[in-house]
C-alpha cells in the first residue's frame, strides 16, 4: 500500500513540472464576484474532486459524511494519479463553468493560480473558516493575496535521515553535514543526497538550498528575487557539493525512490526526503538500515533549514450551486477526527499542530514531532499565478549550475531573466 500511495504523491510531486499552461491574466468583473456568492446559502448534493485514491482514504471519510448527511451526500469524482492529468482536467472544468465539481483537491502550488483566475471561492463572510488550530505554514499555503481561499487538508515536509550507527548526533547546519562527509568517506559510501534530477523534485531542491541561507526565489510581492548573494550561496553549496563528490555524481539522476533505494541499501550516510520514507526504511526486507538510522530536520546556514512545504487543499469552485454543504464539507476534512484518519491511514501529513504530540498518533508515527519541526520553519515553493513558467526556469538553471554547464553567477542571472519573463505575462 505505501509503495502505491508514494506513487501517487511522487506523480503529484513530479507532475507540476510538466504542465505547459500558458497562464492568462487574472480574471476580474462582477461575473466573476456573482458566481462566488451563487450558492452560498444552498445546501444539496455535492461532488469533490481528487486524484486516485489509492490507501482508501476518501472512500471511508465520504461514507461517513454520507451517513450524517443523507440529504448532502458527497459524490467522489477521482481522477488519475497523475499531477498534470489532474491539473488540465480542474482547468477544463473550471472554463467551462462546470457546477459539477464542487469541491476540489488542488496542489498547494495551484493555489494561487485558480484563485488568480477567479475559480475558487473566497473563504470570508459566510464562507469563512477558523484556521486558528491550523498550522500557520499550511495556512499560508492557501492563500492568494491575503485572501483564504482553501482549507489545508494534508502537508508535507522534509527530513534528513541519517545513520545513527555512524554519526551520533545528526548535524544542525550545512557545513557541519558537509564536515561529516569525512566519515561517508572513510566508511566508503556516498554523503548525501537529495532530488536533482531535472523534475519538480529540483524545484524543491533548488528552492530549499536558497532558502535555508537566507535567500529567496520570489519575494513577498512575487516578484523574482534569486540574483542575490544570499541565494547565490545556496545554489554555490550544491555545486560544490557536487565538485567535491560530497554528493556523488549518480545523485544527478535522482527522483524520490533512488535516492530511498540508495540509503536503504546502506550506500548514503544522510539523505533529504520526505516521511514516507520513515515507514519503508524501517519495514522493506531489504532494508540494511531499519535499526540504524535516525531523523532530523534539514539543516541550513545557522541551523534548521528551510524545508519545502508540500500538501494539499480543499477549494470550493465558484461553480458550485451548493455552496454551504461545501463549506460544511471543508470543516468536515479540517476536523480533529479526518486529520487524525488521514494520518493512520494515508501516512499523510496533519494540518492541526495539536496531533503532532498526540500520544495516539505518535505511537504509531514517531516522526512526527520532528516533522512538525520541519513544517514549522517550511516556505512554500514559490507562491505565484505563473507557477508551471517559474518552476520550468528554477529546474533549468539549477540543473545547468550542478551539470558545470553554467557558473552559479550567470545561472542566478538567467534564472532571473526567467522569472521576470515568466512573472509579467499577461
Amino acid at each position: 500500500m505505501k509503495n502505491t500511495r508514494e506513487k501517487m504523491r511522487l506523480a503529484s510531486v513530479a507532475g507540476v513540472a510538466v504542465i505547459g499552461l500558458t497562464l492568462a491574466g487574472c480574471s476580474s468583473g462582477s461575473s466573476a464576484s456573482d458566481d462566488a456568492k451563487t450558492g452560498q446559502d444552498s445546501r444539496g448534493p455535492i461532488t469533490y474532486v481528487q486524484g486516485k485514491d489509492n490507501s482508501n482514504v476518501v472512500r471511508p471519510l465520504i461514507a461517513k459524511w454520507n451517513k450524517a448527511h443523507p440529504d448532502e451526500k458527497v459524490t467522489f469524482k477521482e481522477q488519475s494519479d497523475q499531477a498534470d492529468q489532474q491539473h488540465d482536467d480542474l482547468v477544463q472544468h473550471f472554463q467551462a463553468k462546470d457546477d459539477g465539481y464542487d469541491v476540489v483537491d488542488v496542489d498547494v502550488v495551484w493555489t494561487a493560480e485558480f484563485a488568480a483566475k477567479s475559480w475558487l471561492t473566497p473563504l470570508t463572510g459566510d464562507m469563512a473558516l477558523d484556521t486558528s488550530k491550523l498550522l500557520p505554514s499550511t495556512v499560508k499555503t492557501a492563500t492568494y493575496n491575503d485572501t483564504l481561499y482553501a482549507a489545508p487538508q494534508t502537508s508535507d515536509g522534509a527530513l534528513l535521515y541519517y545513520r545513527k550507527d555512524l554519526v551520533k548526533t545528526p548535524p544542525t547546519t550545512w557545513a557541519d553535514m558537509m564536515q561529516d562527509c569525512s566519515i561517508a568517506k572513510d566508511a566508503g559510501i556516498g554523503c548525501y543526497a537529495g532530488q536533482f534530477a531535472k523534475y519538480e523534485g529540483l524545484t524543491v531542491n533548488a528552492s530549499e538550498a536558497v532558502n535555508g541561507s537566507g535567500g529567496s526565489i520570489l519575494n513577498a510581492k512575487g516578484a523574482p528575487d534569486v540574483d542575490t548573494s544570499k541565494a547565490k550561496a545556496g545554489l554555490q553549496n550544491l555545486v560544490d557539493a557536487f565538485k567535491d563528490g560530497n554528493i556523488p555524481a549518480e545523485a544527478i539522476t535522482y527522483q524520490e525512490e533512488q535516492g530511498r533505494t540508495a540509503f536503504e541499501d546502506g550506500k548514503l550516510l544522510f539523505l533529504r526526503n520526505w516521511p514516507y520514507v520513515y515507514n519503508l526504511a524501517k519495514t522493506d526486507g531489504s532494508s540494511k538500515v531499519k535499526d540504524t538510522f535516525g531523523i532530523a530536520p534539514i539543516p541550513g546556514a545557522d541551523g534548521v533549514g528551510a524545508s519545502t512545504l508540500g500538501g494539499h487543499n480543499a477549494a470550493i469552485s465558484v461553480y458550485s450551486k451548493h455552496k454551504a454543504t461545501a463549506h460544511d464539507f471543508l470543516e468536515f476534512l479540517i476536523s480533529n477526527d479526518t486529520q487524525k484518519f488521514f494520518a493512520t491511514q494515508g501516512s499523510l501529513a496533519p494540518v492541526i499542530g495539536d496531533l503532532y504530540t498526540d500520544s495516539e498518533l505518535t505511537a504509531k508515527l514517531p516522526y512526527l514531532p520532528t516533522l512538525l519541526e520541519s513544517i514549522k520553519s517550511a516556505e512554500p515553493r514559490p507562491v505565484t499565478p505563473f507557477y508551471p513558467a517559474v518552476t520550468k526556469a528554477i529546474q533549468d538553471n539549477s540543473y545547468a549550475a550542478l551539470k558545470g554547464s553554467k557558473s552559479v553567477d550567470e545561472a542566478m542571472k538567467d534564472m532571473d531573466a526567467a522569472l521576470k519573463s515568466a512573472t509579467s505575462s499577461n
